[in-house]
């Protein structure tokens, strides 16, 4: 990608595509975000913004950078309106049909070349590809939680990837200050294969009564150096994508170890989602 074309839209307000949208502006990036409900646009704005500042207050970023990042971020409300841009961010609901819906017409809007990436944190990367015209230049870009903080992108390839794509995508972590790490398309991919058990197996722990979730947080956080507990890390995460995720790795690989704790399920149907609803494994009134 060249200098003269340095744009990328995020599709997709929420705190995934903010976070995005706020790492690729603060690198230089003209970033077009745009979201089918103009209120979480306006209100991802205004959480960029106060990120950036805080950023200032910490000596981190000059107040000059931060105003010229706000500058470099565009709010766009209609998908037709986001132009034709060489790199495109899915960052939409964790749904099946609503993404493939969604990167038929984003297609449209990739400049010639250009590369189409999804944030999907546990869909198949191949199945997504394969609902578009150039499979070969469509990828996965799975970025973590806090983005602005978070070092890590999980570059996950799909069946019919190029060597080109992955090596574009990986110059573009590199470009925004992360720390791309490449891996194959599978359920969960490596991520979430691994970390989705750890956070059933304590909610299974905590459901048969062998601690309450302070103490399970405590334990693994000082007996495994963990910088957060399991559960916390579920309210961070949100419940309800920690059940979507473990659904998915239950369904696509068919094995028991996967299979959701029915405490999780009663959560999420209570509506208690985690740090987004202030009330999950813990309180955040």
């Amino acid at each position: 990608m060249s200098d003269n074309d340095k744009s990328v839209a995020v599709i997709g307000a929420g705190t995934m595509g903010r976070g995005i949208a706020q790492v690729f502006a603060q690198s230089g990036y003209d970033a077009y975000m745009f979201d089918t409900v103009p209120a979480a646009l306006e209100s991802a704005s205004k959480q960029i913004g106060k990120m950036l500042s805080k950023a200032v207050e910490k000596g981190k970023m000059s107040a000059e950078d931060a105003e010229a990042a706000k500058k470099r971020l565009h709010l766009v409300n209609a998908l037709s309106d986001i132009g034709a841009r060489p790199l495109i961010v899915e960052a939409a609901t964790e749904k099946l049909e609503i993404k493939i819906e969604l990167l038929k017409e984003l297609q449209t809007h990739v400049a010639d070349g250009g590369i189409l990436a999804s944030n999907t944190s546990s869909i198949s990367i191949t199945q997504l590809a394969a609902q578009t015209e150039h499979p070969d230049r469509f990828i996965g870009m799975h970025f973590f939680n806090p983005v602005p903080l978070m070092k890590l992108v999980e570059v996950v390839r799909g069946l019919q990837t190029s060597d080109d794509t992955v090596k574009r995508t990986i110059e573009l972590a590199k470009a925004v200050g992360k720390t791309p790490v490449e891996c194959n398309d599978h359920p969960g991919f490596v991520s979430n294969r691994v970390l989705m058990p750890m956070i059933n197996e304590a909610i299974f722990t905590l459901q048969d009564g062998v601690a309450e979730p302070e103490a399970i947080d405590e334990i693994m956080k000082l007996g495994m150096n963990h910088p957060m507990g399991p559960l916390a890390l579920a309210d961070l995460i949100g419940l309800d994508v920690c059940l979507f995720i473990l659904e998915v790795l239950h369904r696509d690989l068919g094995e028991d170890r996967y299979r959701p704790c029915p405490l999780l399920r009663k959560k999420v149907l209570a509506g208690m989602l985690g740090r987004k609803t202030k009330n999950g494994f813990y309180s955040y009134e």
